[in-house]
């Protein structure tokens, strides 16, 4: 999925946390880092001795526009002057070490920036080097371990990946979109009036075509129908739609019953068998 906002300005967001990057290895990964860090409102990037020096221009050929967080990004030579000036230590950990430390989600590690944050305090999430990681030196210094609850028998992710999911999980914390929506484009979710309103014009042209004549059952076969219709948002071109369909099926039945009676033809019976909605 792609898609960007017109090249609207990246700026830091308030109270975001600091990537901090170990030790990486590949420009084009550095570039997509800072593309996840946009999609998720992170802005501030520290690498620690990227292998391959900074700045390298391809980085900014995978950044998809996300320049403003590569030119602002800090090199620094170790884990500990890159933090020097946080508070509080996120370490991403892929695999299980021999470190006593709490452990969070990254939706728990994503509530803790924010509540960090909010208390006027400044935090860093360390990211280790492609191929295998942060080591235990690079964990020392860290308060709180991240691991990722994924798929036991592959849990995999390359660099921009693992920063594409702390950094959403740390956008949605404070996102207030709704779980679920409905797209009505330019109509807009009828009414029950309105609704009310095509169910009569329906069920008035079922009784008049014979569909409703079982009248024992026709009071659950109105039923059925209602429940067809109210269970969903029917929009109001929607329901405009379909009275046009009502009322054209109810043209052409009576153009038919007059061309039968002009021209005195038998057409087949309706079938005895009177469909139920389910």
């Amino acid at each position: 999925m792609t898609g960007r906002d017109g090249g609207a300005a990246l700026v830091a967001v308030p109270g975001s946390p600091v990537v901090v990057l170990v030790r990486p290895q590949l420009a084009e990964n550095i570039g997509t880092v800072a593309r996840a860090m946009a999609n998720g409102g992170l802005f501030y990037l520290r690498l620690v001795a990227p292998r391959d020096g900074w700045p390298q221009e391809k980085a900014w050929r995978t950044a998809s526009g996300a320049d403003a967080i590569l030119e602002a990004a800090e090199v620094h030579a170790s884990v500990a002057d890159a933090t020097a000036d946080l508070h509080r230590v996120f370490a991403t950990c892929p695999r299980p070490r021999h470190v006593i430390k709490p452990v969070l989600t990254a939706r728990g590690a994503a509530g803790e920036l924010r509540a960090v944050a909010a208390r006027g305090l400044r935090a860093g999430i360390l990211f280790g080097p492609e191929r295998a990681g942060l080591d235990n030196d690079d964990m020392a210094g860290a308060d709180v371990l991240v691991r990722y609850p994924l798929n036991p028998a592959f849990m995999s992710l390359n660099l921009a990946q693992a920063v594409m999911v702390l950094a959403y999980e740390w956008w949605l914390a404070e996102d207030a979109t709704p779980p679920r929506a409905l797209m009505t484009n330019e109509t807009r979710v009828a009414t029950k009036r309105e609704l009310d309103n095509f169910l009569r014009h329906l069920v008035d042209q079922l009784d008049a075509c014979g569909f409703l004549r079982n009248a024992p059952k026709r009071p659950g076969m109105v039923r059925n129908i209602r429940h067809l219709f109210q269970r969903g948002e029917v929009t109001e071109q929607e329901l405009r739609t379909l009275h046009g369909m009502v009322t054209e099926l109810a043209i052409g039945r009576r153009a038919l019953g007059r061309l039968e009676k002009d021209r005195d033809v038998d057409f087949p019976a309706a079938p005895q068998t009177i469909p139920e909605l389910p």
